[in-house]
């Protein structure tokens, strides 16, 4: 009987270890199912095979195609509207143009902080949509209304006719309420689209790579699909119409991005202090550290075991705020060793930053003066039918549209074969190379631009503005597509950098930081053609900008640009050399 009961005791330890193995088996893909860092719209852990990245991924693309339909509509024609029914002079149009342009790519920052610190970005980007969809109401609103013209400026300041005050005011308020939207809703939707992707994670890791392709794609999609109907409405149908259709494509967006909700992964904050005091506290504590001997840093250095890294040799004042003014260790008066690094992190990205000014100085000319250069021109495709100017500004989106496969499908896996680097090239790689084609498509444009002059002055046009140069506009094809491969690489390259090598929860930061450097260059560009305009528009001279384009030299300018671009480039090339990066399995 006895030896009976401990077989069955046997057999019942035996069953219960086979089934704990069991479990084990069982919940071991669970476990590695799971990715770090992310819940469900409930706070529940995210499983990789219920929330699937590009599902997720798709809705926001959606969103992000919507609202460049709305930017679009309202930019790319702006500088027309300006000189048409508001009656502005070309120089006040195009500063106007830019000082909103820039204010709508610096206003990111704000958002960013404001969603990285506090609200996150799903709240923000709902936020930002609202205020968005108000602003194109109140923009649609003014263009309906009666208009009166006026063209007396002073200083680069509108001044108002009676008969027009509300009209110009208004449509001024609801243009910034659209910047204000802007600047919550961009940096936080592409953010949160490459959050759906885990970066720990071989194979979606690349699909992240690609993610930042193919948005570029569906952005791009969408402002072909803007600059050729909405041009034509508003040129030719009713700026009120032209403004109210973005108001209506932005109220449906907003409605595909809620529906999305339930399908996304969260991105979950530790606990850790706010990112922003957390480096601005290194800072502080290394210059409050600046008596700090050299030989207690390397004692501190060593005891990390740091010396061996080259990147904790960059920027060694900042190591003195692992320890405090008196070589203590006390905590709360010192800085951890992967805080310092973190700040490091921060500072190696302005360089960058700055040497990627002189591409976006030279982006703003796309909108302004490309499309007042294209106005001259004759654009008629048939008789009885012409182009508006701006559509143009599409040749940008198609060129992006027809490479960024040719590049993610065909080039980056020939790359990838021979550098054994998940993008093909280095993100730095492909910045410089969109920067090189950048400065030679501004060469291009001031060869065509003196071409245009010859032909005006040919023809005996020179003071006679009114008349379309006999000179095709497909002219300016050239320029437009190699800025539109530029944008391949630069842009493209630009958003994958700011979002990968910022720390993890700066992410959105990070998208802002290269938002901004287009906000910069727009108010760049806005000053440079003051100081240009001042200097050469005196004692009754033409100057570069003068309303009679065929008067100006935007060729001179042009020049300008393409030089500016190339000091730019060398820069950026000796900055990248020294360059390290972040996280190096990601490259």
């Amino acid at each position: 009987m006895g030896k009976i009961f401990r077989t069955q005791l046997f057999l019942y330890g035996v069953w219960l270890v086979s089934i704990e193995m069991a479990i084990s088996t069982i919940e071991a893909p669970l476990l590695s199912d799971t990715v770090d860092g992310a819940v469900d719209y409930k706070g529940r852990p995210v499983l990789r095979s219920t929330f699937r990245s590009w599902r997720s991924a798709s809705f926001i693309l959606g969103v992000e195609v919507a609202e460049r339909f709305a930017y679009n509509g309202i930019n790319c024609n702006l500088i027309t509207y300006l000189t048409g029914p508001l009656g502005q002079s070309t120089v006040t149009a195009a500063e106007n143009v830019n000082a909103w342009s820039g204010t709508a790519q610096l206003l990111p920052l704000l958002g960013a902080f404001v969603a990285d610190s506090f609200l996150g970005r799903y709240r923000t980007i709902i936020i930002a949509s609202l205020i968005y969809i108000l602003g194109l109401g109140l923009l649609t609103l003014s263009a309906m209304l009666p208009t009166g013209t006026t063209s007396d400026y002073v200083d680069t300041k509108i001044s108002l006719g009676s008969s027009n005050q509300l009209q110009v005011t208004l449509f001024f308020v609801s243009l910034y309420l659209v910047a204000v939207g802007e600047g919550g809703h961009k940096p936080c939707v592409q953010a949160f689209g490459a959050d759906q992707f885990d970066g720990q994670d071989p194979e979606e890791c690349k699909a992240r790579s690609s993610f930042f392709n193919w948005w570029y794609l569906g952005v791009c999609g969408g402002s072909v699909v803007t600059i050729l109907v909405l041009t034509y409405v508003q040129e030719n149908l009713s700026w009120g119409l032209g403004f109210g259709i973005p108001c209506i494509v932005m109220v449906a967006a907003l409605g595909v991005f809620l529906l999305g909700t339930r399908t996304y992964r969260y991105t979950t904050k530790g606990d850790e202090k706010n990112p922003f005091l957390r480096i601005g506290r290194v800072f502080v504590t290394a210059v409050r550290n600046w008596r700090t001997t050299a030989s207690a840093i390397a004692c501190e250095e060593e005891a990390h075991g740091t010396l061996p890294h080259h990147s904790s040799q960059q920027f060694k004042f900042l190591n003195k705020a692992l320890l405090s003014p008196d070589g203590s260790k006390e905590a709360g008066k010192v800085c951890t060793f992967s805080e310092v690094e973190e700040a490091k992190t921060v500072l190696r990205l302005v360089p960058i930053w700055v040497t990627s000014l002189g591409y976006a100085i030279a982006f703003a000319q796309i909108s302004t003066f490309f499309t007042k250069q294209g106005s001259t021109m004759d654009r008629t495709i048939f008789p009885g039918f012409e182009i508006p100017a701006a559509s143009l500004q599409c040749l940008v989106c198609l060129s992006s549209v027809l490479l960024i496969p040719i590049y993610d499908c065909i080039a980056v896996p020939i790359a990838r074969a021979f550098t054994r680097k998940p993008s093909g090239i280095t993100m730095l790689q492909r910045i410089g190379t969109g920067m090189l084609i950048s400065a030679f498509s501004m060469v291009v444009a001031a060869l065509v631009e003196m071409k245009r002059l010859k032909t005006a002055k040919e023809y005996g046009l020179v003071d006679i503005p009114d008349v379309t140069v006999p000179m095709s506009v497909w002219w300016l094809v050239p320029q437009y597509v190699l800025w539109g491969a530029a944008d391949v690489f630069t842009v493209i390259g630009l958003q994958e950098f700011f979002y990968d090598q910022v720390p993890t929860d700066l992410r959105s930061v990070g998208l802002a930081l290269c938002l901004s450097t287009n906000g910069i260059g727009s108010f760049l560009s806005s000053f440079l053609v003051s100081v240009i305009e001042e200097a050469t528009g005196g004692d009754g001279r033409d100057s570069w900008f003068a309303d009679n384009l065929n008067r100006a030299h935007l060729d001179y300018f042009y020049w300008l640009l393409a030089g500016i671009s190339t000091v730019a480039l060398a820069a950026f090339l000796c900055c990248a050399k020294s360059y390290i990066y972040n996280r190096p399995s990601t490259i």
